[in-house]
């Protein structure tokens, strides 16, 4: 039984670790070609997945990309055309978080979340739109990007983060209306409290706090929100665009109860 994206080829940013890797290993048990981009300091992770993908029986190749740079996001679509020949899926996962009170946030890394995040995010749609424009429609393509719970209400200690997430999902929004007739797709995730390299790095206490406002006590696995970006990739998804789903354990409708 062939995949939900047999044939297709596509790219995943942020794909060293964490959900980036979950999901460029999904969308090649799919059946898809992946370019799984990111850091040139984070080579060996990244060689790690494309060597899980290579030894399953799939097609992956490790291409270094920094987000925040137009020429990178520019040389990574066209990588993905050459070696794949074409970019029927995008997954812009990139991202950094800096957690600290608003006031006590440095200049310096509150530009560095907006680099990554945010413009990371908006350059890889501009240059994924402008490939994917030259596909055959009527279906050209489907972008996913990574937001957050944080994107769709507060979380402590993450001003800078959520103000960058809230805007991707600013991004996805305009960019679905704006494609929706030229067949191409956008949609976001907003994942909860993921065990990921983000998460593990904090002491225990900050991630119980970071917990505690989900319905499911217990943290989500990459793999969980791999599965809801590859569906959204998928034809099974086709008449879904601009969405901001949360894959989330139910926090934001905990919360919004909680101040019903």
């Amino acid at each position: 039984m062939p995949g939900l994206l047999e044939g297709k080829a596509g790219l995943v940013t942020g794909a060293a670790s964490g959900i980036g890797r979950a999901c460029a290993i999904r969308f090649a048990r799919e059946g898809a070609a992946v370019l799984v981009a990111d850091l040139q300091s984070a080579d060996e992770g990244g060689e790690r997945t494309v060597n899980e993908i290579v030894m399953a029986g799939g097609r992956a190749e490790f291409f270094p990309c920094d987000v925040s740079r137009a020429a990178d996001a520019e040389a990574l679509v066209a990588r993905v055309v050459e070696r794949f020949g074409s970019l029927d899926f995008a997954h812009n996962n990139a991202g950094v978080g800096v957690h600290q009170l608003l006031h006590e946030t440095a200049d310096e890394d509150f530009d560095r979340v907006v680099a990554v995040n945010l413009r990371g995010t908006f350059l890889g749609i501009k240059h994924q739109v402008r490939q994917m424009l030259k596909n055959d429609g009527p279906t050209r393509g489907a972008i996913v990007n990574t937001s957050s719970n944080a994107g769709l209400r507060a979380v402590a200690l993450l001003s800078a983060y959520a103000a960058t997430k809230h805007g991707i999902l600013g991004l996805t929004k305009n960019a679905a209306v704006e494609y929706a007739n030229q067949g191409i797709r956008v949609n976001a995730v907003c994942p909860g409290a993921i065990m990921t390299p983000l998460m593990s790095g904090q002491p225990p206490a900050r991630q119980q706090e970071i917990l505690a406002p989900q319905a499911m006590t217990r943290f989500g696995e990459p793999e969980e929100v791999a599965a809801a970006v590859v569906w959204l990739c998928s034809e099974e998804a086709s008449f879904i665009t601009g969405v901001a789903l949360p894959v989330d354990a139910g926090s934001v409708a905990w919360v919004s109860a909680h101040r019903a």
